[in-house]
C-alpha cells in the first residue's frame, strides 16, 4: 500500500521530493485525483497529495493576475475569482470531482474556450515547481509582459507530473462577460455539420464553443457559444442560423448554455464500459475521422472541439472494442493527426505496438535533467 504523503508548504513539497530520491522510493503526484486514469498505471511507494498547498498567493485585479498554489480546486478558484467579476477563460473537464490548478496544467486540460480564449499553455504565465533535488524551480513570472529568457514553464504542461509538482502558478485573467448565449444546429450527415463548423470558424466572430456531437444513431448536432458584449455575441447565433440552413440544417436557441455544453465536456466521466479514445486532428479531416468512427462502431458516442480538431469517441460495443479502437487509432495517424486511448478495461488496448511520439529522445533527456533517479510518475515517463 502507497504511503500517502500531503505537504502543507511548497518548501516542504520539495523536502519531501529529495527524501524519496535519497531512499530510491517512487512518487506519485495525486490533486483532485481526477485523472488518475489517463496514462500507464503503476504502483509507486508514495503518494503525494497536493489538497495541502491551497490557496490564492496574489490575485491584482487591475492587472488581470492571480497566483495560486497548485493544489487549489479550479471551482475554489473560479468562485473567488466571479465575486471581483473576473474569471480564468478556462473551461476544463472534471471541474465539479475537484479537478485542481496544479492537475489541469499537468495534464495540459483544456475546454471548449480554447479557441476564442487560448489553452493552458498561452494563460499561464509562470510556475514554481518542486524538484526531486530538493529545490524549487521557477519559470515564468507574474506579470503579462514577461518574455526574457526560455520560457521553461511550458515544459510542465503535460508533463504529467514526472518533471517535478507544480506548487505555485500564474494566470492571466478577464473580466466576465456581460452577454453568453448559445444555439445548436441539427444535420444528417457528418459532412453537413463538420461543414457548417468549418464554415463559422473561418468567419471573423471568435466563438466561446464550437462543439459536434453524435449520441449513437442519429442526427449530428452543432452547438455554438458565444460570450462578450451583446452586438458581436447577436452577430454569432444570427450567423449561425444562416451557416445551417446553408448545409442543410436546422438551428434553435439553448436557454442554458452549460446545461447544454457541461455533459459533453464530461464525456470521459459520463461514459461506461466499452473504451474513450481521444484524437487531435487537422480541422479539414475531422468529418473524414468521424464517418470512421461511426463505420467502426455504429452506437458511438462523439464529441469534437471542432475549433481546435480535438476529438473524442467513446466505443460502448465490448465485442468489438479491440478492432474499433485499433481503426480509428490508425485513421487518426492516416488522417495527419493523433490518437490515445483516454480510458478503458483492457490496459493493453492500444498500447501494443503504438509507435514512439516524436521529440520522445528530448523527452527522455529532460527527465534525465529534472528527475535523473526517475522517482517521479516512472510508469508515465517517456521511455521507462
Amino acid at each position: 500500500m502507497p504511503r500517502a504523503e500531503r505537504p502543507g508548504t511548497p518548501e516542504a513539497c520539495a523536502e519531501l521530493l529529495r527524501a524519496c530520491a535519497d531512499a530510491g522510493r517512487t512518487v506519485r503526484v495525486r490533486g483532485g485525483g481526477t485523472k488518475s486514469d489517463l496514462g500507464a498505471q503503476a504502483r509507486t511507494d508514495v503518494v503525494l497529495e497536493t489538497g495541502g498547498l491551497d490557496g490564492i498567493v496574489d490575485h491584482v485585479p487591475e492587472d488581470l493576475t492571480v497566483t495560486i498554489r497548485g493544489g487549489m480546486t479550479f471551482a475554489a478558484l473560479r468562485d473567488a475569482l466571479a465575486s471581483h467579476g473576473q474569471f480564468l477563460p478556462l473551461d476544463p473537464p472534471h471541474v465539479a470531482r475537484g479537478a485542481t490548478v496544479g492537475g489541469i496544467i499537468a495534464a495540459n486540460s483544456n475546454g471548449f474556450g480554447r479557441y476564442r480564449y487560448g489553452s493552458v499553455r498561452d494563460l499561464l504565465l509562470g510556475i514554481r515547481a518542486a524538484l526531486p533535488d530538493g529545490t524549487i524551480a521557477r519559470a515564468g513570472g507574474r506579470v503579462v509582459k514577461n518574455v526574457a529568457g526560455y520560457d521553461l514553464n511550458k515544459l510542465f504542461v503535460g508533463s504529467f507530473g514526472t518533471l517535478g509538482v507544480v506548487v505555485e502558478a500564474t494566470f492571466k485573467i478577464l473580466p466576465l462577460p456581460p452577454v453568453a448565449r448559445a444555439a445548436s444546429a441539427t444535420f444528417a450527415s457528418a459532412e453537413g455539420v463538420f461543414g457548417a463548423a468549418d464554415a463559422l470558424v473561418r468567419t471573423s466572430l471568435r466563438p466561446t464553443a464550437v462543439v459536434v456531437e453524435r449520441s449513437g444513431p442519429g442526427p449530428w448536432r452543432l452547438l455554438v457559444a458565444a460570450a462578450g458584449e451583446r452586438a458581436p455575441v447577436e452577430r454569432a447565433m444570427t450567423e449561425l442560423g444562416r451557416i445551417a440552413a446553408a448545409h442543410a440544417g436546422t438551428a434553435e436557441a439553448i436557454a442554458d448554455p452549460e446545461s447544454a455544453l457541461g455533459p459533453l465536456r464530461e464525456l470521459l466521466d459520463r461514459s461506461t464500459g466499452g473504451a474513450v479514445l481521444r484524437a487531435a486532428l487537422p480541422l479539414a479531416t475531422q468529418a473524414a475521422f468521424a464517418e470512421a468512427a461511426v463505420r467502426a462502431d455504429p452506437d458511438a458516442r462523439l464529441v469534437a472541439d471542432a475549433a481546435s480538431g480535438v476529438v473524442q469517441v467513446h466505443l460502448p460495443d465490448e465485442s468489438g472494442m479491440r478492432s474499433a479502437a485499433d481503426a480509428l487509432l490508425a485513421s487518426a495517424h492516416v488522417l495527419g493527426g493523433s490518437a490515445r486511448m483516454e480510458r478503458t478495461a483492457n490496459p493493453d488496448l492500444g498500447v501494443a505496438g503504438a509507435p514512439e511520439p516524436g521529440g520522445a529522445f528530448l523527452g527522455r533527456r529532460l527527465k534525465d535533467a529534472f528527475d535523473p533517479r526517475g522517482i517521479l510518475e516512472p510508469a508515465r515517463s517517456i521511455g521507462r
